[in-house]
């Protein structure tokens, strides 16, 4: 049976019809949630969902738009990225992350030393950067976001974000690197 009946089946409600499109899309569902979250539990979950929403929305797939696969792929992506915006910590201002003092937990005294004088040479740098530089690389590397994203979360446009990072990255790397050499 092609896809479109599938679903055609599922919408009037036929059991087989969703466990034959099912058993056709679980692995592929499950290897795209696996993908983008790495976590087992957290993708079957996805993969569960998007399969039941496929079953709830089979009524209203219009084949105008797209193929049933691209559909159903789709459903599973949108699902994997809320899941992956739920797990994301509790959200702290970028210039609070780079204000804090960065405690050592290592066991040796001197190898604390070291990692001490280096956050503090980081914090340092980043201190010497602009503003914007700095918490476009926060928002980057301390907490992931994409170029895009710190676009949409600065109301930047997207270029002014990749130059802010690019920028940013420079000069903390000249600044990191004038640092090591004189001592």
């Amino acid at each position: 049976m092609s896809d479109e009946s599938l679903l055609a089946g599922m919408a009037q409600g036929d059991e087989r019809a969703g466990l034959a499109f099912v058993r056709r899309y679980q692995a592929r569902v499950f290897g795209l949630a696996m993908g983008m979250v790495s976590d087992a539990a957290l993708a079957e979950d996805i993969a569960q969902e998007a399969l039941l929403r496929a079953w709830r929305h089979a009524p209203v797939y219009d084949s105008r738009r797209g193929a049933v696969s691209t559909w159903v792929l789709t459903i599973t992506r949108n699902l994997t990225i809320d899941a992956l915006r739920m797990r994301r910590a509790v959200p702290t201002d970028p210039d609070d992350l780079v204000n804090l003092g960065l405690a050592s937990s290592e066991v040796s005294p001197e190898t604390a030393a070291l990692s001490a004088d280096a956050a503090r040479g980081l914090r340092l740098a980043l201190a010497a950067l602009r503003a914007e530089q700095r918490r476009a690389l926060v928002l980057a590397y301390f907490y992931g976001m994409t170029a895009a994203e710190i676009s949409e979360r600065e109301a930047i446009p997207l270029g002014t974000a990749k130059t802010r990072i690019r920028a940013g990255l420079t000069k903390l790397r000249e600044t990191m690197t004038s640092e090591g050499s004189r001592q």
